[in-house]
């Protein structure tokens, strides 16, 4: 998850899962409810918002112990998709599924699709992921790849919309999070309980609160 992904992240658990171990199916949010597309972004290119929040929130909250390493490394692909519609999102997937499973890691270890124009709604978004598990198994890549989620109003079930540990899971723009799971399994053999990391990260949004987060993208608040 480079970052968390970076090599990670999913932070080592899937992120499309919550902390009850489900799939997450949170209830829409209510309308005042705070949303991270409420807030203005320190860039509107995709691309740079998305380094920023691998390097002052993904690497400097430690929320993925491994996204460094691979980070600095230049061995995170991050890539801007054009799709306007799910079913071409799936086709750009495969394709980068496949430029992953055919590229050394010591070239790109993990891939980042930012797709700021298709799945912007969470419950869309969330559903489509049963699509990404699909491209998986057509491309007979179980066991070899995975794909993990980010989104700006990522909602764990049974979390309420304006909780603080939702922000583990959110990223300025929809984000496929493609893994190996050569890397993920490496990950664990440090850490061989990864709620430990989950639980951290959740108590670490928690201090610095919601405000904390979009200050430290920001980069107002980097202490």
């Amino acid at each position: 998850m480079g970052i968390s992904s970076i090599a990670v992240v999913q932070f080592l658990h899937s992120e499309r899962h919550p902390r009850t171990g489900t799939p997450t199916m949170a209830p829409p949010p209510p309308a005042d409810a705070p949303a991270m597309t409420d807030t203005p972004l320190p860039t509107d290119d995709p691309i740079a918002a998305t380094r920023l929040w691998l390097e002052r929130i993904v690497i400097g909250l430690n929320l993925c112990p491994f996204a460094k390493a691979v980070y600095v490394k230049d061995q995170v692909r991050i890539v801007l998709s054009d799709a306007t519609t799910p079913e071409a999102l799936v086709e750009e997937l495969a394709e980068e599924l496949v430029l992953l499973r055919d590229t050394p890691a010591e070239q790109i270890d993990t891939t980042l699709i930012v797709h700021p124009q298709v799945l912007t709604d969470f419950l869309d978004y969330n559903d489509f992921l049963d699509n990404a598990d699909a491209a998986i198994e057509a491309l007979d890549l179980q066991g070899i790849l995975q794909v993990a989620s980010f989104h700006p109003d990522y909602q764990f079930d049974g979390v309420a919309a304006d909780d603080a540990s939702n922000y583990t899971n959110r990223a300025p723009f929809p984000t496929l999070h493609l893994l190996r799971e050569d890397s993920v399994a490496r990950a664990v053999d440090v850490y061989p309980d990864p709620d430990v990391i989950v639980e951290r990260n959740i108590q670490t949004l928690d201090r610095i609160g919601v405000e904390g987060w979009h200050r430290r993208l920001r980069g107002e608040d980097l202490s």
